[in-house]
């Protein structure tokens, strides 16, 4: 446990290390424990590739397309996709480190900084996703740099954050909102964080615009003269700000693999900038004649080279390399010291291409989904700091249960609430997304009944949409479907440690199947549940890919007009397992805009007080069926 002895920084390196050392054991036990049939089918691992297609991009980078071995199989499905960083290896024990830029139907591309060399003629390759090294050494640093700095404003910042000296917020003059449709709520915290000396928070509970509200703000900031470093622990997370902000008429630059950013946004990614520019050309044409040259003096010839004519050839080309690599990095300096605003994972700020960069303000959105040590990678490049978020969603991921049961879990965000106290943070209140039902209990459960629904959303129903007839689901709202008693029984997942339930998943089928004979659209529709094991069952089960079927945590900042959670647990044990985390239940049940359907075992997920009292909602709106209500 964690000691106060201990010196913070250290504690919180400590923890890193340790969870960099459970993700390298968790992906190297994976590898070791399935067959390539059981890797390839649990969405972690390609097997059986060979290379289609070579290429370069920027910076050198080797780009390689790969297809199974034979051309006429597809790839399965995976969840290997555009930014997943990945190990490339003929035995699935070692081998190259990549990032996937590309996925298709039958190939994938993946970019590598160094050349995978493999010693047979006719390689036969496996991809497995892989953690991400560079993310670690960053964060490292990131903690590292707080942990030495002193007489600075950084060093001042930190005090604050450290609980050592109080926030200061001044008063603010009038301002105009740039988005004259935000609420009283959201023009509030924009003003809130306008006026934070130090630190403000902006609570934003699920629907409730947090991310337009962030946005805001950032207008607000630039255009008062300052800069903005706006980050969030994922590359979906900053593409959503990103998006709004070119939206909403502003130039941001994205730093980051643009294989991480989504297609419509790549323009405004660094590299692209840098590839597009006079300059950038220069640089690449210099490096293909470098390559070309060094090509020429390794190259056999039956006329003897003149003493010193190969080395002079190397020296040539390094020199040419060198130059090309100067041209890019002064330009780079130059477009991002133009930028008023900056965007960019926690993780993706490389401290040499961030050296000479400095913001008045840093803004974490989702920032209850990162570790305090991935906040300090960020921080500690601005003055003032703003965390947008919700603690009462998904926690941050932590994988090694000793990081966790010390505390890595817990967010820079939760961590200020519960040490300073509320007054450092404003709640949104008012909801865009889902129907006044849906809300309410999460409403009740996690905000003190504080929320309210928009009424352009507060009535929505699935019969309001073209084309869908009235009947028992689509005229009401939420509807829970309770298994108690039908021995809908739980399964172990063989040789792996999630969970199914094949009758469960069954009827999570019909109901599927009624909606859409209601004339529902399958894009319409999404399944959540909280245990892998149940995803792929119900992969397995329905055939129309249109239907979006994620665990919570793959869910988390999405949406559709009706979703289906299965619950999964069943058992004579009353265990639940990891659904007591009520956290990734508030996700699940707030995801819907109109019809929201849950299917569980009472007598087994009531033993916990928040199952109780979700049921006796339920029965109160008068949407709680049985089981024997549809028994033929």
């Amino acid at each position: 446990m964690f000691s106060p002895a201990e010196p913070y920084f250290d504690r919180l390196i400590r923890l890193l290390d340790l969870e960099a050392e459970a993700e390298k054991q968790e992906a190297l036990l994976d590898m070791q424990r399935f067959s390539s049939t059981e890797a390839e089918a649990s969405g972690t691992t390609l097997t059986n590739l060979v290379i289609r297609d070579e290429d370069t991009g920027f910076g050198g980078r080797i780009l390689l397309t790969f297809g199974k071995r034979n051309q006429n199989v597809s790839l399965p499905w995976t969840r290997l996709g555009s930014g997943t960083p990945v190990l490339l290896s003929e035995d699935g024990t070692s081998g190259w480190r990549g990032i996937v830029t590309q996925l298709h139907k039958n190939e994938i591309q993946v970019a590598f900084e160094t050349w995978p060399e493999s010693e047979s003629d006719q390689p036969i390759f496996r991809l497995d996703r892989s953690n991400d090294e560079i993310s670690r050494k960053r964060q490292r640093q990131g903690l590292e740099n707080a942990r030495r700095a002193s007489n600075s404003r950084f060093a001042d910042l930190r005090d604050v954050l450290l609980g050592k000296c109080t926030p200061c917020f001044n008063p603010i003059k009038a301002i105009t909102p740039f988005n004259s449709t935000l609420n009283a709520s959201q023009w509030e915290a924009v003003r809130f964080a306008f006026s934070a000396e130090d630190i403000a928070i902006i609570h934003g509970p699920p629907g409730t615009g947090k991310t337009t509200t962030v946005v805001e703000l950032i207008q607000q900031l630039i255009h008062s003269g300052q800069r903005v470093l706006a980050v969030a622990p994922s590359n979906l997370g900053v593409d959503n700000v990103l998006e709004k902000l070119i939206a909403a008429g502003e130039e941001p630059i994205r730093l980051g693999h643009p294989a991480r950013v989504l297609p419509e946004l790549r323009d405004h990614t660094l590299d692209l900038m840098v590839e597009e520019h006079d300059d950038g050309r220069l640089a690449r044409k210099l490096r293909k004649e470098a390559y070309s040259l060094r090509e020429k003096a390794e190259k056999y010839t039956r006329a003897k080279p003149l003493p010193g004519e190969r080395r002079e050839k190397r020296q040539e080309a390094k020199q040419m390399l060198a130059e090309a690599r100067q041209i890019e990095d002064q330009l780079v300096s130059r477009i991002l010291s133009s930028a008023r605003v900056v965007c960019a994972t926690l993780t993706g700020l490389d401290q040499t291409l961030m050296a000479e960069q400095h913001f008045d303000w840093c803004i974490v959105d989702e920032s209850s989904q990162s570790t305090e040590a991935a906040a300090w990678a960020a921080i500690q490049f601005a003055d003032r700091l703003v965390l947008a978020g919700d603690h009462f969603q998904l926690p941050p991921t932590v994988i090694s249960p000793q990081a966790a049961a010390e505390g890595f879990n817990i967010s820079l965000m939760e961590q200020l609430l519960t040490q300073v106290g509320p007054n450092i943070s404003h709640r949104l209140s008012v909801q865009y997304r889902m129907h006044q039902n849906i809300m309410k209990f999460s409403s009740l459960e996690f905000y003190e009944d504080s929320l309210v629904s928009d009424p352009i959303v507060g009535k929505n129903l699935l019969k309001d949409l073209p084309d869908v007839t009235t009947n028992e689901l689509t005229e009401t709202p939420i509807h829970f479907i309770d298994t108690a008693g039908a021995s809908y029984d739980e399964s172990l997942e063989p040789d792996g440690d999630s969970r199914f339930n094949q009758q469960e998943a069954e009827l999570v089928v019909k109901k599927v199947q009624a909606l859409l004979d209601a004339g529902l659209l399958p894009t319409d529709i999404a399944i959540i549940s909280p245990y892998s094991a149940q995803v792929r069952l119900l992969r397995e089960l329905l055939s129309l890919p249109e239907i979006e079927i994620d665990s919570v945590d793959g869910f988390q900042g999405r949406e559709k007009e009706t979703v289906i959670v299965s619950m999964v647990r069943s058992n004579f044990d009353n265990e639940i397992g990891f659904l007591a985390d009520v956290r990734r239940m508030n996700v699940a049940l707030t995801r819907a805009r109109r019809k929201l359907i849950v299917i569980g075992d009472s007598a087994t997920i009531a033993v916990h007080p928040f199952y109780q009292r979700l049921i006796s909602y339920f029965e109160s709106v008068d949407a709680y069926h049985s089981i024997w209500e549809y028994a033929v």
